[in-house]
């Protein structure tokens, strides 16, 4: 059997199109169309079905569709044990939304001219889900704040970015205390049972707040814009930029350094792809070095405040 039928398969599956996914693999519409009863005929089944412009599998289809994936995986795994010289194959990678956006992009430009050979499957979610995937090996590494506890052996750990924990207030705001801002402004906070939430809670229980929440969201770029619309202050880790455009926000310093958000790479030490991790790695610390994204002392990484931008 192919590799590259089921891999066709596979991405047509996941595109629903076969129109987008002749355009990653730089095919024709038909010749995909072609792989798939190719596959089909060696199968004995049918395993897509059209509907207008969209593609759905079929009940056989959605029965080999988890194996094929893992099929597809193993000859991934085989290439990258093979290859000796240079590290290749697929890395399957994991990092939160911020870092995402704001460590990510300098690592992968300068991981593309180092290991072209490397293909990046990226997911994004928050720390602990992260970590649970990784544990379960759906992850080969991932950017995630430290966890609070101990990671098991076979697993490593390393620290690529601190940032500091502020009280993020519209940029009118007279008081500069942050204690005094918590206080005297209702909290627009992050979800409770995350690691942030967590290290927001034990902040607020250490300088004795009791705050006046209003709201509790997942994403940290929407609560800069509630804090900038005057909806109330909040509780954030400064993460690296981009910050969304057009705020007028004051970033205000806390005393203690004890609840930083300490942003990192774990792994797995066994995994297969072990040597992809390890370039991976090389890489981002040598972003950080070169002052990339990962920097924190670029400048206008910090800001201590962003005022709206003239038009």
């Amino acid at each position: 059997m192919d590799s590259r039928f089921l891999e066709s398969f596979v991405m047509v599956v996941e595109n629903g199109s076969f129109a987008e996914t002749a355009r990653r693999l730089h095919l024709t519409p038909a010749a995909v169309a072609q792989r798939i009863r190719a596959l089909e005929t060696e199968i004995g089944a049918r395993l897509v079905s059209r509907s207008g412009r969209s593609v759905r599998p079929t009940p056989a289809g959605t029965a080999i569709l988890d194996r094929a994936k893992n099929f597809l995986g193993g000859v991934r795994d085989l290439k990258s044990i093979a290859t000796s010289d240079r590290p290749s194959g697929e890395l399957r990678l994991g990092a939160t939304p911020t870092s995402t956006s704001g460590l990510l992009p300098d690592i992968l430009v300068l991981l593309a001219k180092r290991y072209p050979q490397i293909d990046v499957y990226m997911q994004h979610s928050v720390s602990v889900e992260l970590y649970h995937q990784v544990l379960d090996g759906h992850l080969d590494a991932a950017i995630i704040a430290q966890p609070p506890f101990a990671i098991p052996k076979g697993y490593d750990w390393r620290l690529l970015r601190v940032e500091p924990l502020i009280v993020l207030a519209p940029a009118s705001a007279r008081a500069r205390d942050p204690n005094a801002v918590l206080m005297s402004h209702p909290l627009i906070r992050q979800r409770r049972n995350t690691w942030l939430g967590r290290l927001v809670d034990g902040y607020l229980r250490h300088a004795g707040i009791r705050p006046r929440e209003r709201f509790e969201l997942d994403a940290l770029e929407a609560i800069a814009v509630m804090v900038d619309r005057g909806l109330g202050v909040a509780l954030v880790h400064d993460w690296a930029p981009p910050w969304p455009e057009g705020l007028a926000l004051a970033k205000i310093s806390l005393a203690t350094k004890q609840f930083d958000r300490r942003m990192g790479l774990i792994w797995n030490r066994a995994s297969v792809r072990v040597r992809l991790v390890h370039a991976f790695l090389d890489v981002a610390v040598e972003a950080l070095a070169a002052g990339g994204a990962v920097d924190a002392k670029r400048k206008g990484a910090h800001p201590r405040r962003s005022r709206r931008r003239s038009k």
